[in-house]
């Protein structure tokens, strides 16, 4: 890991540090001298498209979900 890099080095160089990250580094920000965030690489995206309920678990939704509203909820009654 590298030495922590600066706020306002950070808004400056920002291109060049998002390269570092895609090469694999960890950047440390620091405010102050104190670290405050990490700067990593997102994990490769899934492949393939997004299937519902493809989730551990399932996808979960209520059974009246699709229900209308009452008429109390509507007119502002409700609260």
């Amino acid at each position: 890991m590298s030495d922590p890099v600066n706020v306002h080095d950070a808004k400056t160089h920002f291109s060049a540090l998002l390269d570092r990250v895609l090469g694999g580094e960890e950047i440390i920000i620091a405010r102050a001298g104190t670290p405050v965030a990490r700067l990593t690489p997102l994990l490769p995206a899934a492949s393939g498209p997004r299937v519902p309920g493809s989730r551990a678990g399932g996808m979960r939704m209520a059974d009246d979900f699709d229900a209308p509203l009452p008429d109390d909820f509507l007119s502002g009654a409700a609260s």
